[in-house]
């Protein structure tokens, strides 16, 4: 008898801790779920906003309430770039209007010079994205065009991409390019390569990729700076901010996404040169700072808003204790003023560049962290940001950078990026578990779900 009461008092005692532990979690459930509504309502002024004054072009200017178009004629980058986040977001009414617009009006028949890297994060990889959640074909066509009339660029002596494209005559300009833009397009090449079955797209693509990473030092970084015709180097600082920073995200990314081996390779040979040559310890806090290719040597000490997406990225591929210490640094940069600077000397902490332009990075990681812990402080962070954001970025037409997080002196500027990426972290840090599944896709690098292929 005494053998059969201890088991029973066992199960008895991890119910009462489940029933507790549910107990507990419901608020916090709950709380999420009010604060996911709230992002929904918040993402939905500015989209409305943008519908009400810069219906059919590429950006709204949100104090002047004026459209704002890239290249002088519109390629629809705020409905492409925001459509997954209606999607996601269950806004099918806006979803459906937005789709119409772009299959009705968007063309790439246009004598324009774009740039190759923006056009491929933000249209190339909504295009797919959009048509991998909603099956409309007529996107994955658009998206073939606008794939097709990019390749020229992959035509320098290197194989490495030029900077511009002419969307008509495939001619192209620009030989001094970066890291981040010449190894950042394999997501979406690679993916229109999947769904169209034509391997041009994946070959061009990762042969830009291994001719960046070739060209790494002996100390295995990359620099800042690269010419595409001769392959030399003309800016040897490095860093993980801007101009290289997505670079190793889409190492790690396209191994993940694809199962390309190379890709893992080049990610595995990398990721130590930046763990040892630019993290930077100041009082026990981890950042990361840029170092000179060649030689290793501290260069700056800055960290910014950009850099901000490496804690995703560490989490991702498995460091998460590296992950957490440097998503305390980015927390401190935002606390500072409540909002984050573009550009932090975190050795003064001394604000280099004051702008804030609405970036995603810092909520990026912190969704990721969220998702791999589920440690509620994420989302009590979380929650701190969102009310800083909507406090001094605001307006009664959309969401306005600052010219100065110091002054939060708001600027007329309202990227594609902040309803593609911004408010999709922030909507997905506090949306059930079960809103986008995880596991089964990657985000490129403008926050597109891509969907893994087999």
């Amino acid at each position: 008898m005494p053998d059969r009461i201890a088991p029973t008092a066992f199960l008895l005692a991890v119910f009462a801790a489940l029933v507790t532990h549910g107990c507990a979690k419901a608020p916090q459930d709950e709380r999420a779920h009010q604060l996911a509504a709230r992002v929904r309502t918040e993402f939905l002024h500015a989209w409305n906003n943008y519908e009400r004054y810069a219906w059919g072009h590429d950006a709204l200017r949100p104090l002047s309430k004026t459209p704002h178009d890239w290249y002088g004629q519109s390629l629809l980058m705020t409905p492409v770039d925001a459509l997954d986040t209606l999607v996601v977001m269950h806004l099918d009414a806006e979803a459906a209007k937005a789709r119409s617009l772009i299959v009705r009006d968007l063309s790439f028949d246009r004598d324009i010079y774009v740039k190759n890297f923006e056009i491929t994060i933000r249209l190339l990889g909504g295009l797919l994205s959009g048509y991998q959640l909603t099956g409309d074909k007529r996107l994955l066509n658009l998206a073939e065009d606008l794939g097709n009339r990019l390749l020229p660029v992959f035509n320098s002596p290197t194989g490495l991409p030029y900077v511009y494209v002419s969307l008509r005559t495939g001619q192209t300009r620009g030989a001094v390019t970066n890291p981040a833009e010449t190894g950042t397009l394999l997501l979406e090449f690679g993916t229109l390569s999947k769904l169209t079955g034509k391997a041009v797209f994946y070959d061009k693509a990762k042969r830009a990729l291994i001719e960046t990473f070739k060209r790494r030092s002996q100390l295995g970084l990359v620099g800042q700076g690269i010419n595409v015709e001769t392959g030399a180097w003309t800016n040897t600082d490095s860093h993980i901010s801007g101009g290289i920073d997505s670079y190793y995200e889409y190492l790690w990314k396209c191994w993940l996404l694809f199962g390309d081996k190379d890709c893992r390779d080049m990610w595995e040979a990398s990721i130590p040169a930046v763990n040892k040559y630019l993290t930077d310890e100041i009082g026990g806090e981890l950042w990361y700072g840029h170092a000179d290719m060649q030689t290793g040597k501290r260069t700056e000490t800055t960290y910014g808003a950009l850099d901000a997406f490496f804690p995703a990225l560490l989490a991702l591929s498995g460091d998460l204790a590296r992950a957490r210490r440097l998503q305390a640094s980015s927390f401190k940069m935002w606390n500072l003023y409540g909002i984050e600077p573009e550009i932090l000397d975190y050795k003064t902490i001394h604000v280099v560049a004051g702008s804030y332009h609405l970036r995603p990075e810092i909520v990026e990681s912190t969704y990721y962290l969220y998702h791999y812990t589920g440690d509620p402080e994420y989302r009590h962070r979380g929650e701190k940001m969102f009310d800083d954001f909507v406090r001094y970025c605001r307006t009664d037409s959309g969401y306005a950078a600052l010219t100065d997080v110091t002054s939060k002196q708001q600027l007329d500027e309202m990227e594609s990026f902040v309803l593609a990426e911004t408010f999709k972290y922030f909507y997905l840090l506090f949306a059930p578990a079960g809103t986008l599944e995880f596991d089964k896709v990657i985000f490129n690098t403008e926050a597109h779900p891509l969907r893994r292929i087999p």
